[in-house]
């Protein structure tokens, strides 16, 4: 049976736009999804949309403070058109802007941004696009301000979306939203977090749930969603590229969580902290294309187990991907595939005291963002990214990229640091770029005298205790590679070391069973907290008093936390190296396994190391709050170059 063509109906207050497959009202004219009508439910969204309501979401919407003294800050705003047109109609395709001008007359009551919100629906198409333009003009009435957050967000029906899936190794029936309310739920000390007590499926009494535990990287987080069993249809938000979110590939993101809620966040600082708030000069110009995401909804007829549904889910991402950039969105800000550039060469790793010949690396991350520092990347929040993994012989190609000058970036799994090329790259419609070959030298200064962990960024691979047994999301249980995830883990330490602190010996402890997946303090008989100090113990022989040796310290997150680095004195007054306070990424507290990346190389003195016995301790002082925290990555000393002899 052939699809019939797309329509568009509007009228006073509502834009309706069908295809048969399935209906989609917005309100007119300010652009709030109201309804989408699919497989025989009227309505698939929770019921009538309070926009003074945080909890009941279909729109898009802004977090945003203004930089000029005003006393705006921290402003939660559904966006909110107030002009309606129609850019595309036809029977293949209907596409409408919502739009709203900001003047200065607006000053202090809105985000001073023109937001132009689009919405798309195609001809047979089980689902629909929406993107936006943001745009901060470059005069001087326009007011500074900071974005804290930007996102696209739909509350599912309660009564019918039970099943989440975020991954392959998250997906489960979810608890109510109704389980957090007081009465079943207790908020816990960490207030996103709540134990349900008294729920209303009692199969989840005694769980936590917390949004924060479904949490995903960017480059994993390309789709995700809901089930409905009456009827069996899935809700899924399926993001086909990074180009337009913040920070790069690590950078996470709340997804689906308890609602049911279904989000696609573009900027966010989660897990980064103000780093990843992007901040906006009076008058400075500044224009981005948020999307096009698709929203999927996809259906049985047969039968079988709606959980196939999320199965169909990952197919139809894997069709969104290679159709990017779609072709069809109408605006000239978002640019078609022949408007766009290509990239590619070849990325080797240059450490002479791992291999005498450069090395192609499988799985590297290259980039290209807006010319910055090295490792700048992981902190940009204003423009476009452009990243991909090498081949096995370590060739790459970074396609579509949109038109622009950029520095070219990487940073390699098992590798200390980050790479940047210095020569910036620009980027013409339909050009093809060749770099040749690139060769990145990691941090060395000599042979490995020893190592902790594994230099990925993350402290996955230390000891993550299990949970409390009172406070346990279920869903982990099984999963020892996510059970970082599990609540309250900061308080297993001092269960762990209850009267010192952690002691790990060189070739006798294992960093898998020995290495506490977070430096954070211990909570004192009175419930206050202390700062806690670690040791590392060593053996050397023929030490070098003139020589220079090299500690690195690769960090994968860090919570107003600081770092002081002493040798041998563990109570000298001035430590040989201190961080500062250093970090916001709240990554202990809200079940990350990392923020954002620092890396350190401290020089130690010959003259401060002893043939035989040595200790490095290290510690971390801040202890206002149990959270304040840091998340090593891997930690290495270097000998002398000139010295070949390793660990006894």
């Amino acid at each position: 049976m052939p699809c019939i063509g797309v329509q568009l109906q509007i009228d006073d207050h509502h834009v309706m736009i069908d295809n048969g497959i399935l209906q989609v009202t917005l309100s007119k004219p300010e652009g709030i999804v109201t309804g989408i009508r699919y497989n025989g439910l009227d309505n698939v969204l929770e019921g009538l949309n309070n926009e003074s309501d945080r909890g009941k979401c279909r729109y898009w919407d802004v977090v945003w403070s203004a930089l000029d003294g005003s006393g705006r800050t921290g402003v939660f705003e559904v966006i909110k058109a107030t002009s309606f047109k129609v850019i595309v109609e036809s029977e293949e395709v209907v596409e409408v802007s919502f739009s709203r001008q900001w003047d200065p007359s607006l000053k202090g009551k809105f985000v001073p941004l023109n937001i132009d919100k689009r919405f798309i629906l195609l001809r047979g198409c089980s689902g629909f696009y929406t993107y936006a333009i943001y745009e901060h003009l470059g005069s001087q009435e326009w007011q500074p301000f900071s974005l804290g957050e930007t996102r696209v967000a739909f509350k599912l029906r309660k009564d019918k979306f039970h099943y989440m899936a975020v991954a392959d190794d998250r997906r489960r029936y979810m608890p109510l939203p109704d389980d957090r309310s007081p009465g079943r739920g207790q908020p816990l000390a960490y207030p996103e977090a709540v134990v349900l007590v008294n729920p209303v499926e009692p199969d989840f009494k005694g769980e936590v749930d917390d949004k924060y535990q479904y949490t995903c990287e960017n480059r994993n987080l390309m789709v995700h969603g809901w089930i409905s069993n009456d009827p069996p249809l899935g809700f899924w938000q399926i993001t086909p590229s990074d180009e337009f979110r913040t920070g790069g590939p690590l950078k996470q993101n709340l997804c689906s969580h308890v609602g049911p809620t279904c989000l696609a966040v573009f900027v966010g600082a989660h897990y980064a902290g103000d780093d990843l708030v992007p901040k906006f000069g009076e008058g400075e110009p500044w224009k981005k294309v948020f999307g096009p995401v698709f929203i999927y909804l996809n259906s049985l007829m047969d039968g079988s187990d709606p959980l196939t549904l999320w199965e169909d889910a990952k197919r139809q991402m894997t069709v969104e991907v290679k159709s990017w950039p779609y072709s069809f969105p109408a605006s000239e800000d978002f640019p078609k595939s022949n408007e766009r550039g290509n990239v590619y060469g070849k990325l080797l790793v240059r450490d002479r005291f791992v291999n005498d010949n450069d090395m192609p690396i499988n799985g590297a991350y290259i980039g290209l963002a807006p010319p910055g520092e090295i490792g700048s990347w992981q902190k940009e929040c204003k423009d476009y990214q452009f990243w991909t993994e090498t081949y096995e012989n370590g060739d790459f190609c970074i396609n579509n990229i949109r038109t622009g000058v950029y520095n070219l970036y990487a940073w390699v799994p098992g590798f200390l640091g980050d790479y940047r090329n210095d020569v910036t790259i620009t980027i013409t419609p339909g050009c093809q770029i060749n770099v040749g070959t690139l060769v990145y030298e990691p941090p060395r200064s000599g042979p490995t005298l020893w190592d902790i962990g594994i230099p990925d960024r993350s402290a996955a691979e230390f000891h993550v205790p299990d949970p409390n047994p009172q406070y346990v999301n279920k869903l982990f249980l099984d999963q020892p590679h996510n059970n970082f995830r599990q609540y309250g883990l900061w308080e297993r330490y001092g269960e762990l070391y209850p009267e010192g602190d952690l002691v790990f010996t060189i070739g006798d402890s294992d960093y898998s069973k020995d290495w506490f997946y977070a430096q954070i303090p211990r909570r004192k008989a009175d419930n206050s907290y202390e700062g806690t100090t670690w040791q590392i113990k060593f053996k050397l022989e023929d030490v070098q008093q003139t020589a220079i040796y090299k500690l690195r310290i690769a960090l994968a997150g860090a919570s107003l936390a600081e770092l002081q680095v002493r040798v041998n004195d563990r109570n000298k007054p001035r430590p040989l190296f201190t961080t500062g306070l250093i970090g916001r990424d709240n990554a202990v507290a809200r079940h990350g396994i990392h923020g954002l990346y620092w890396l350190y190389s401290v020089d130690v003195s010959g003259s401060l190391l002893l043939e035989g016995e040595n200790t490095f301790y290290f510690t971390q002082p801040r202890a206002q709050s149990p959270f304040q925290s840091i998340m090593y990555d891997y930690i290495r000393l270097e000998g002398p170059s000139s010295n070949s002899k390793s660990i006894v």
